[in-house]
């Protein structure tokens, strides 16, 4: 089962990702492109962006551990991880798959002044 510091090391160890404050949570994202995943310490819960099949993937893991977010989020793929029901092999391939599939999409454009 996985502990809040291994996930941030886990998330982090991506090429080019950081983390930064987000609401009550913490976001990781690659630099100049989305998030991938939010780490909600007191709950002890991550939140990671997948494909719709992908979440159906991992959710099948077991219903009480990983699940969509209850709200429209839900529906576009994201899906909560309860960390101390989850070993670190599942975390690590949802982390990956999350991330991949930010690093799919287009960079965000910078803002002209």
């Amino acid at each position: 089962m996985v502990d809040i510091n291994t996930f941030k090391e886990v998330a982090l160890s991506f090429p080019n990702t950081e983390a930064k404050p987000h609401f009550d949570r913490t976001a990781f994202k690659v630099i100049g492109r989305k998030i991938f995943a939010t780490l909600h310490e007191e709950s002890e819960t991550a939140n990671l962006v997948l494909s719709p099949i992908d979440q159906s993937v991992f959710c099948s893991f077991g219903k009480t551990a990983i699940y969509p977010v209850p709200n429209k989020f839900g529906l576009q793929g994201w899906t909560t991880i309860e960390l101390n029901k989850v070993p670190i092999e599942l975390l690590n391939d949802a982390l990956l798959t999350a991330y991949n599939s930010v690093m799919e999409t287009k960079p965000k454009k910078k803002k002209e002044i």
